[in-house]
């Protein structure tokens, strides 16, 4: 018999695809370099135990609330009240991203309802502005990119 980590669940049940995590991690390391497989399964399992650790302080956030649904905003506070507040930019910018291409494959044919006032493209520009922002301030530089204003060109297709 295995042992239990999660309630109900083996070790095996819990798990990260291991083709997507390699890409992942081939990924954010310069081409010349290498990671052992022993290397990257304890990558894998350090990001299983981090989402673990998340899950389980968001729960707690959101049980506070006295909430049944783990919002985002209950996942943003776990970060922060587990010590990862500098990622908060980041994982919002991940956020906002995934809504964005979420409303995008929607049956509704990726039309823009949120209420904003800026068109898809605008959107679309600052969300790239964003994730620039968050990659440089990720790789210790902190370049602010401008914002683009309604009358650049550029904007313009």
């Amino acid at each position: 018999m295995e042992p239990m980590d999660i309630i109900g669940k083996s070790k095996e049940d819990v798990t990260l695809p291991k083709a997507t995590m390699t890409k992942i991690i081939k990924e954010m390391l310069p081409p010349d370099v290498r990671v052992a497989r022993d290397a990257q399964d304890l990558l894998v399992e350090c990001c299983v135990e981090f989402i673990n650790l998340i899950s389980s302080e968001s729960n707690e956030v959101c049980g506070r609330e006295e909430r049944r649904t783990i919002a985002p905003e209950h996942v943003l506070k776990a970060l922060e009240v587990l010590g990862f507040g500098e990622y908060i930019e980041e994982v919002y910018a991940a956020y906002e991203q995934h809504k964005l291409e979420t409303l995008q494959d929607s049956p509704r044919g990726g039309k823009w309802t949120g209420g904003a006032e800026m068109t898809e493209e605008e959107a679309l520009a600052e969300q790239q502005r964003m994730f620039a922002e968050a990659r440089a301030r990720m790789n210790n530089g902190a370049t602010i990119i401008p914002k683009q204003s309604d009358s650049d060109p550029s904007l313009d297709s």
